[in-house]
Order: C-alpha cells, then structure tokens, then sequence
C-alpha cells in the first residue's frame, strides 16, 4: 500500500494530480496510475505527473502520464501548472524544468497566468513518429459516410495530426479521435485536433488527447495547432487558440520556438492511498 500526499490543478479544466517525489521519489504501477487518474474510482484527471530532483544542479524534473498509465514526453498545460507551483513556493518569476525530452523555461507574467518555452516543432515522419512516409500517398480517415483527409503531422515532443476545417462541430470528437488515434500509421497512438481559423489571430480547437481522450484544453495541441497553421500560410504567428476550456496565447516565433501562455488553478491539495 502507497500513501502520499497530491496537489490538484487545473489549465483551462485540462486537469492534472501533480506529486511531489523530491523528498521521497517512489514509482507508481500502470494500473496504479490508471486508478488515481480515474474519476469514480481514484481522484480524476487527465493526466498525472512526478515532481522530483533533476540530475541537472538547480533544475527540477517531471514525468508526465496520461490516464491510461503509459508515460508521455510532453504536457502543455501540466507544465505551466507545476511551473507555477514551483515558482509559487520559491517565490521567483522564473524556473526551468526538465523533462525527459529537453529542458523548458517558465515565467510568471502574473499571479495564475504562465508563459513556458515549449522548445521546436519536428517535422519528418520519422521524427513524429509515422509507420511510414506518407508525402505520396495523403491519408483519409473516414468514419460512416463522412471523411476527413489531408492532415498536418508533427511532433512537439508529443505527435499530432491537425485537421484544419470549415466547421469544428461537423467532426465528432468522441468518435473520430480514437479512430484516428489508434490508426496504424501511427506507431505511438496520436494526438487529434480539428481546427478553424476565424482570422490571422485567432483559431477554434476541439482535441482528442492520445491515452486521456477528449480534454477541455491540451497545449501541446495548441501549439501545434498554431505550428501547423503558420507553415501552411493559414494565420499569422501569434495565436489566440480557443478550446472548450479557454483561451491560450501561442507564439511561434521567428526561431522556431513555440511559446505558450495562459492560466492555470490550484484546485486543491490532498492524501490518497493505493
């Protein structure tokens, strides 16, 4: 039996259990994760993360999990939270973290409000990862009698296909996401984001997160969301992206960082045992 203790937040209703390790590192089973992060059974969220201390002087490292137990390279919106946690308790404005794929810088602009590096997009199918080249042959996905086709794939250190379309309403998440999710062109599953572009500045997201389903926001998505509309020539490279949860202000700059700012909320602390 494990007991410890849990901090519980929020980015935009993307919800997370965030436990400290630093002091006392420990590992979770899969069915363990999968039980916390069930909402009737455990406490409930999309995604849990570790806090512990970096092999790095001076820096902290998280490990990220979705609620179906297996371990992720990258959150979004987990790292602007637990950024601000950190950052909250070492009263500074600024920190990095470590992760297992690269090493992120936070900011506080304001009390709830954070802006994290999210580093640069991959784009070779290799590198997303693809089961195979797919410039000759565009993939189509259909579900009943309705089609969607000609997705943009990268990689912000987790995979995304974006489907930019006239209406974010006429493609049912619940369905389509886990279709294409579990499509085997995809080796490690894929994330699934349907876009509308409003304007030069503003974009509509509905995302359907690899291993946590259908989320209120996911960063990672909105971010490459906006990678994918900037290469495509479909906005400009500062975003206001639009989820069920909220809004995030995205930036793809002229280096090809990708930085991400919105809020994010302690919704409360607590013990569990497992």
């Amino acid at each position: 039996m494990t007991n410890f203790n849990f901090i519980k937040m929020n980015g935009l209703g993307n919800d997370f259990v965030i436990i400290d390790q630093r002091d006392k590192p420990f590992q979770l089973s899969e069915n363990q994760i999968k039980t916390i992060c069930d909402r009737k059974q455990g406490i409930g969220c999309d995604q849990l993360i570790y806090i512990r201390n970096s092999d790095q002087n001076e820096l902290y490292l998280m490990k990220f999990f979705n609620s179906s137990g297996e371990e992720i390279s990258a959150c979004g919106n987990g790292t602007r939270c637990v950024a601000n946690y950190l950052m909250t308790e070492t009263n500074s404005n600024e920190i990095k973290i470590n992760t297992i794929e690269k090493i992120v810088s936070c900011k506080k602009l304001e009390d709830n409000i954070i802006s994290v590096e999210m580093g640069k997009p991959k784009f070779h199918w290799e590198e997303i990862p693809l089961s195979h080249d797919v410039k000759q042959d565009i993939p189509t996905f259909k579900l009943g009698e309705k089609l969607i086709t000609n997705p943009f794939f990268l990689n912000i250190g987790n995979p995304h296909a974006i489907f930019f379309v006239n209406d974010i309403n006429d493609y049912n998440i619940d369905k389509f996401g886990p279709l294409i999710e579990c499509n085997e062109l995809f080796p490690e599953k894929i994330n699934v984001s349907f876009a509308k572009i409003i304007n030069d500045n503003k974009i509509l997201l509905n995302v359907w997160e690899r291993g946590a389903g259908k989320t209120e926001a996911c960063g990672t998505a909105a971010c490459a969301t906006v990678v994918a509309a900037v290469e495509s020539g479909l906005s400009e490279n500062k975003v206001l992206v639009t989820l069920p949860g909220g809004n995030l202000d995205i930036h793809y700059n002229e280096e090809k960082n990708i930085i991400m700012t919105g809020p994010t909320q302690l919704d409360y602390e607590g013990e569990f045992k497992i």
